[in-house]
């Protein structure tokens, strides 16, 4: 005679919501992945995000059919009691599975390897001109397409993030680490980091790091109560300085994007250098090693320092457009404070993100972030595809009365810059000194 079923309450659950005690339900079976946590291929952070929680849309989300059958070593013998599933779910998960009877996630297309192809094309005519010519426009030109070249290894970079790009794992990894690591000198393992995060808690500002710009960027004046980043882990205090920058974020927003790659070079080597977990470290710093030893070396060719400044500034510049597309998608939707939710994955997804209209000669430019409401929702699905699906899930945000927000290339600057400003007008506000006291007031005072 079967056992009984074992049944714990959402309150229950999320009391396991912490690492050595982690619980997460899937499908209204509950599940213990303590252990897990440590060897979970996505990393640690989306399990901590969403502990305690029923998860379901964000499995489905985020992982192959193939994930489903290790499932049951980790069930721990206890249902939700109170598990439901909301109508907008059922629809959402009944589409999903019609994109996987048309094998929509394993068709790939060709475009991986034209992508390859033009990147080897493309580091070639720099090296090239940079190494045969003496004319300093080519030397400007190389430079504007080693930007161009980096954009595209992003693109595959970010692709290979959520799916297998190539015919197997070890020539998938061997890829991210050529175009990510060795060519572009991002850690492909800090990025499947960062981006998880950001699509497990899309605007949240506290838990989503495509947010948290502080001391440069603030989205909302939510930021000037100085909230903790739980991907940062540390407080992100508004302070004087903070204060000073932010409130002409809408003029540097540009030129601060124009170097940006900066940062994403810091901050791979800030992880890879941590005590934080990181898969075969050890691939990647030396991916990084290539890159900071080719590159310099590539412009120590160049006949003079003016020459080399010309030839960083312009390859930094280029590629700050790429920089410029992640944040279109963002910045100027729906923020809100708080942990991302298991079991409204749909919403947040919509409500938090921007398409960008374009005809579809233009999908090369954009990477696949012109349908940024569709990747959100379907991650691992092959870029060549998100054209496609679009009128399905448009035809359910408007089914279920959910944003499906799309804008110009030119609008949607306009709307970032508008959200920049608004920030920047508020934090204005609060630059206006105030006396010490009335002692101080009378010594300072003027005439």
């Amino acid at each position: 005679m079967a056992e009984p079923k074992k049944y714990i309450t959402s309150n229950e659950l999320k009391t396991h919501n912490k690492p050595g005690d982690l619980w997460i339900c899937i499908q209204g079976k509950v599940y213990d992945v303590s252990d897990w946590m440590k060897t979970h291929p996505g990393g640690d952070l989306p399990l901590l995000n969403l502990a305690g929680q029923d998860v379901t849309d964000a499995y489905v989300a985020l992982h192959p059919s193939t994930a489903w059958k290790h499932l049951d070593r980790f069930f721990n013998g206890y249902y939700l009691k109170d598990y439901t599933v909301s109508e907008v779910s059922k629809d959402y998960r009944k589409l999903y599975l019609e994109f996987t009877k048309m094998g929509l996630f394993e068709k790939k297309g060709h475009g991986v390897l034209i992508s390859m192809v033009f990147i080897a094309m493309l580091f070639s005519i720099c090296v090239y001109g940079v190494l045969c010519s003496e004319s300093c426009f080519v030397h400007l030109i190389c430079g504007g397409l080693l930007g161009f070249l980096w954009i595209q290894s992003g693109w595959l970079g970010h692709d290979s993030g959520h799916y297998q790009i190539m015919m197997d794992r070890k020539s998938t990894r061997f890829a991210q680490i050529l175009t990510g690591n060795c060519l572009a000198g991002i850690s492909i393992g800090w990025w499947k980091r960062n981006h998880t995060a950001h699509h497990i808690a899309v605007n949240s500002l506290e838990y989503d790091p495509d947010l948290q710009h502080m001391p440069v960027f603030v989205v909302s004046s939510k930021f000037f109560d100085s909230i903790t980043s739980k991907y940062y882990e540390r407080k992100l205090n508004f302070d004087s300085v903070t204060r000073f920058l932010v409130s002409y974020q809408h003029y540097t927003y540009y030129p601060v994007m124009c170097v940006a790659r900066l940062n994403l070079f810091a901050q791979s080597f800030v992880l890879l250098l941590s005590n934080k977990k990181v898969p075969k470290r050890g691939e990647e710093l030396f991916g990084l090693m290539v890159f900071w030893i080719w590159y310099p070396l590539l412009i120590s060719f160049l006949p003079n320092w003016g020459e080399r400044v010309m030839f960083v500034l312009a390859s930094f510049s280029v590629t700050g457009i790429q920089h410029v597309q992640f944040t279109l998608n963002h910045f100027s939707s729906t923020v809100y404070v708080g942990e991302p939710s298991g079991n409204d994955w749909f919403e947040k997804q919509t409500n938090g993100t921007l398409n960008i209209d374009c005809s579809a000669f233009m999908d090369w430019f954009h990477g696949g972030l012109q349908f940024q409401i569709e990747h959100h929702l379907f991650p691992r699905l092959p870029r060549c595809h998100l054209r496609k699906i679009s009128p399905f899930v448009k035809e359910l945000c408007k089914k279920h009365g959910l944003p499906y927000d799309s804008a110009s290339f030119y609008k949607a600057n306009e709307m970032t810059i508008a959200t920049l400003r608004t920030a920047a007008l508020q934090a204005r506000d609060l630059t206006k000194p105030v006396p010490k006291n009335l002692v101080w007031e009378a010594v300072n005072a003027h005439g």
